[in-house]
C-alpha cells in the first residue's frame, strides 16, 4: 500500500540552505535585532534626554547628585501616575546615572516573602531594584520589605509553630524604585518608607511633538512639524501612545505614501487605525455611542455600559474612562455615568435638554 504522504515535500532544514538562503536568513535576523535596538533607543538613557516631567526630573537629579557627593545610595523612590508616562524609563535612568545594575520585577510576580527575599539577597552594592505595580505586592512580601528598606536586613523564618526561628540576613545597600498606577492602594507604612514621591503628569502637545520628532529620527523616518503635531494631538498626553501611533503612521507612509509623514498622511493613517482627532479609539467611541444612543446620555451604571459595548467592566473603567473624563466627554456621578454635551457634539449629535441629559439610570 502506498504512503499518501510519501510525495509531500519535506520542510527545509538549516543544513539544507543554499548560500543565498543563509544570506537571507542572516539578513532577516540582523533586521530583527536592528529593530529591537532601535526600539530600545527610543527610550531616553539620561535625565537630560528626557522630554517633559521637568519638575520630577529636577527633583530626581538633586536626589542623585546629593547621594553621589555623600558616597551613599539614594533614598528609595516611588513614582506614580497613569500608564505610559515614563516610570520604567526613569527607573532605568536612575540606575544608569548611578552607574549600577537594575533588577526588575513586578508586584503581582512577588507572591511570597521568600520570592522577595531571594531577589533582595542577590542584589549587589548600591544596585537598583525596580518593582512595577508595587501596590499589588503580596502582604507578607510587603512586610518583609519594611525592614529591607529601612535597615537593609531581612528576617528569614525557619521552621513553623513555636519552634520557628528568625534568622536575620544583612543586605547590601540598595535603592528601591517603586512604580504604581494606583497610589491610593498603597498602604501607609509602605508609602512612608519612600524618601521621594514623584507624581508624573500627562504631557502637553508641545512636549509630545518633540518626542515624536526625536523618535522619528531614531526610527529613520521623515516627519514634518505638521505631521508630528497631528500625531501628538491624538496621543492622549502619553508618550507611549505617541510612539505607538508613530510606528503605525510610519508603516502607512512607507507603504501608501512617499515615506514622509505629513499632516495629511498622519491623518489618513490614524483614521485607518480608528484613532480620531481627539485620540479616541473604537472602544472609546463605542462607550460614548452607547451612552448617547442607547441610554439617552445617562446616568447609567458601569456594568450596563460594559454589556452594551461587549467589554469587561474593568476594561471600561480603567482603559476608557480616565481619558474620557479628562477630555470632558464623560462625567461620573453618584447615580452613574453621564455623557457631557461635549460628547454629543463630538459624535455630531445635538444634546438633549438638561433634564434628559441627567435622567434616571442605575448607579
Amino acid at each position: 500500500m502506498s504512503d499518501d504522504h510519501a510525495s509531500e515535500p519535506r520542510a527545509a532544514e538549516p543544513e539544507d540552505y543554499t548560500s543565498e538562503q543563509w544570506d537571507a536568513a542572516l539578513t532577516a535576523a540582523e533586521a530583527t535585532e536592528l529593530d529591537r535596538l532601535v526600539e530600545e533607543g527610543i527610550r531616553p538613557g539620561k535625565l537630560d534626554d528626557v522630554i517633559g516631567q521637568t519638575r520630577v526630573r529636577e527633583q530626581i537629579s538633586l536626589l542623585l547628585e546629593g547621594a553621589r557627593r555623600r558616597g551613599a545610595s539614594p533614598d528609595h523612590l516611588l513614582l506614580s501616575g497613569p500608564p505610559g508616562l515614563g516610570k520604567t524609563t526613569l527607573a532605568m535612568i536612575v540606575a544608569a546615572e548611578l552607574g549600577v545594575a537594575m533588577r526588575q520585577t513586578s508586584g503581582p510576580a512577588i507572591e511570597r516573602s521568600g520570592d522577595l527575599a531571594a531577589i533582595l539577597t542577590s542584589l549587589g552594592p548600591n544596585e537598583v531594584l525596580f518593582i512595577d505595580e508595587i501596590h499589588r505586592i503580596a502582604r507578607p512580601a510587603e512586610e518583609l520589605l519594611y525592614t529591607a528598606m529601612e535597615d537593609f536586613r531581612v528576617d528569614v523564618i525557619v521552621g513553623k509553630g513555636p519552634g520557628a526561628t528568625a534568622i536575620p540576613l544583612e543586605l547590601e545597600p540598595f535603592t528601591l524604585v517603586g512604580a504604581t498606577t494606583r497610589a491610593g492602594l498603597l498602604t501607609g507604612p509602605l508609602r512612608d518608607r519612600f524618601g521621594f514621591l514623584g507624581q508624573l503628569e500627562f504631557y502637553n502637545d508641545a512636549e509630545l511633538e518633540a518626542i515624536v520628532t526625536r523618535s522619528a529620527g531614531i526610527l529613520d523616518v521623515a516627519v514634518d512639524p505638521a505631521g508630528a503635531a497631528e500625531i501628538a494631538g491624538r496621543s492622549r498626553g502619553t508618550p507611549r501612545i505617541a510612539n505607538r501611533l508613530l510606528r503605525r503612521v510610519r508603516d502607512f507612509a512607507q507603504v501608501r505614501a512617499d515615506g514622509v509623514i505629513t499632516a495629511k498622511v498622519a491623518g489618513e493613517a490614524l483614521a485607518l487605525y480608528d484613532v480620531d482627532e481627539l485620540g479616541l479609539d473604537r472602544l472609546d467611541r463605542a462607550v460614548l455611542r452607547a451612552l448617547t444612543g442607547t441610554f439617552n446620555g445617562g446616568p447609567v451604571g458601569l456594568s450596563t455600559i460594559a454589556v452594551a459595548v461587549g467589554e469587561q467592566p474593568d476594561t471600561v473603567e480603567e482603559v476608557c474612562e480616565p481619558f474620557l473624563v479628562r477630555a470632558g466627554l464623560l462625567a461620573r456621578t453618584p447615580r452613574g455615568r453621564v455623557a457631557t454635551a461635549a460628547a454629543w457634539h463630538h459624535l455630531g449629535l445635538n444634546p438633549p435638554n438638561a433634564e434628559g441629559l441627567f435622567g434616571s439610570g442605575d448607579a
